[in-house]
């Protein structure tokens, strides 16, 4: 758990130092407050309603207690809620064949999880247990507020970074250039690279600890182990598999699913 939060404060102060660095160097005082004020409204917007939006985009469908077809997986979502001691959430079906799942909302007390009907024909019911336990993890660890911080602090050095192609990067009270160009051209290609990388890396960190504590939720770490080979899409599903594999520990914004599961299967003997 330290270790894992320690690497996400870690990596959200260096994606800051970052920022510091680039504007300074590109875009001054003034062109850090406009980059950052940019990419902070846009991210605002996501983190208020993006959850409308996913679920519209997918044409989810939201389940109550009272609807006879999906029963079994609006109790097991409310047990698990109980478990974690988080309110209850909305619960979504998505009519999709591929097995997806997904939490989203802006904090627990305003929070949806969906699963697709593709999802529940390939799990049991003992692994979609473990995957919707790891949705609620990101729900209880408030993941959502954690990757629009640093979705903001990474947009505001992409905007730097143009705004240095577009006007020539920062330039000193006399006028003249306060950088090296061929550096400011070097900071200017790499300072987005470098803070999409570090944006990547905490979203690994997370899913990292989703798996912990979604195994703590259904007391059943080895509910995971198969349901985690299934392929899943986007960055906000269990499993992303548009990574590519060489690079995985780089671009990628999850895990290994090899190394996930031999995280999980270190915690077998806690229950």
């Amino acid at each position: 758990m330290f270790g894992n939060w320690l690497k996400t404060t870690i990596l959200m102060a260096a994606i800051v130092a970052l920022f510091g660095v680039v504007g300074a160097a590109l875009g001054g005082a003034s062109g850090m407050l406009i980059a950052l004020l940019f990419a902070g409204g846009m991210n605002l917007y996501a983190y208020w309603f993006s959850d409308k939006a996913v679920l519209k985009m997918y044409g989810a469908q939201e389940v109550t207690a009272d609807n006879t077809q999906f029963r079994s997986y609006y109790q097991m979502v409310k047990a698990l809620a109980e478990n974690a001691q988080l309110p209850m959430p909305k619960v979504y079906v998505i009519n999709e064949s591929q097995p997806n799942a997904f939490a989203t909302g802006r904090n627990p007390e305003n929070a949806a999880v969906a699963a697709t009907a593709g999802i529940m024909r390939i799990l049991d019911a003992r692994e979609l247990r473990g995957v919707m336990a790891h949705e609620l993890a990101h729900v209880k660890n408030r993941d959502t507020l954690i990757s629009t911080v640093s979705a903001t602090v990474a947009g505001a050095i992409a905007s730097i970074a143009q705004f240095g192609m577009l006007f020539g990067g920062g330039r000193a009270e006399n006028g003249e250039r306060s950088v090296n160009p061929i550096i400011g051209i070097l900071v200017m290609l790499l300072a987005p690279l470098a803070a999409s990388l570090i944006q990547m890396a905490i979203s690994r960190s997370r899913e990292f600890e989703a798996d912990r504590i979604g195994a703590e939720i259904s007391g059943d770490p080895k509910a995971l182990e198969t349901a985690e080979a299934h392929p899943e899409t986007g960055q906000m599903m269990i499993i992303n598999p548009l990574a590519g594999r060489s690079f995985d520990s780089l671009f990628s914004t999850h895990p290994k699913t090899e190394q996930r599961i031999e995280k999980l299967m270190q915690m077998t003997h806690l229950y």
